[in-house]
């Protein structure tokens, strides 16, 4: 287990305050200012007053690890984890010493199968965010044990602004959009980027979809067809192994 702490502790505004100057803060400061900002800080921050355990302890990590201008691959994803200990502010990833869940556990069986890499003995992606990979869910917290509680607080709104800055980018990035709720942001990404990006669609690594059509998960192939589309146009690749 990492030495985060389990829980939110603090106001959320001081979370915002943390996000690295530059790059992501431009998006980050005109939130926190707008009308949405202020009525989620208020709300999360009364949630939090009551005696909820929300989680992540660090809801916007993934922006202090991936800075904007670093990012060459986008995975989005819903909701953090809402058991106590397993989020850590990354999509996707749990700390080490959790259990793996199951779509993570079909994240690294295409892993392997796609490039040949080991499957690792934990859920941690943070060797992925340190390189270059942005893992953004499109709610930043949630309460424990009730998936999907802070989906209407207003998170959408600074997420999608987020996904919007990679997207008017003058890099070309690619971003995998795992079923039908990452994919309904494509065609704001293609309109913004001007079809500069690259998109690889398929279902959720869910069990409940990663072997269903249209497009199985499992054998999408989602990390070579990255590695071919940036190599196609001289960016660096992706490093996808993740430490033992």
């Amino acid at each position: 287990m990492s030495d985060l702490l389990d829980a939110l502790s603090s106001p959320l505004a001081a979370q915002f305050d943390a996000v690295p100057a530059g790059g992501w803060r431009v998006v980050t400061d005109a939130f926190v200012r707008s009308a949405a900002g202020q009525s989620l800080c208020v709300q999360v921050d009364a949630r939090l007053a009551a005696g909820a355990a929300v989680y992540p302890p660090e809801p916007l990590r993934a922006l202090s690890l991936t800075a904007l201008d670093d990012v060459r691959v986008v995975i989005l994803g819903q909701d953090p984890y809402h058991g106590p200990g397993e989020a850590e502010g990354l999509a996707f990833s749990v700390q080490r010493g959790v259990k793996i869940p199951p779509s993570l556990r079909n994240i690294h069986l295409e892993l392997s199968a796609d490039l040949g890499l080991a499957k690792p003995a934990h859920g941690s992606l943070l060797d992925w965010a340190r390189a270059g990979v942005l893992l953004l869910n499109t709610s930043l917290t949630v309460e424990q044990d009730r998936p999907a509680s802070h989906a209407k607080l207003g998170w959408q709104v600074l997420t999608d602004s987020l996904v919007a800055a990679v997207a008017l980018r003058d890099h070309p990035c690619v971003f995998m959009l795992w079923g039908a709720h990452a994919q309904a942001k494509a065609s704001t990404i293609e309109a913004l980027g001007g079809g500069r990006h690259g998109l690889i669609l398929s279902n959720h690594p869910s069990p409940l979809a990663a072997r269903r059509p249209p497009v199985p998960f499992l054998g999408s192939r989602p990390f070579s067809r990255a590695r071919v589309w940036l190599a196609e146009r001289g960016l660096p690749a992706v490093d996808w192994t993740l430490s033992p």
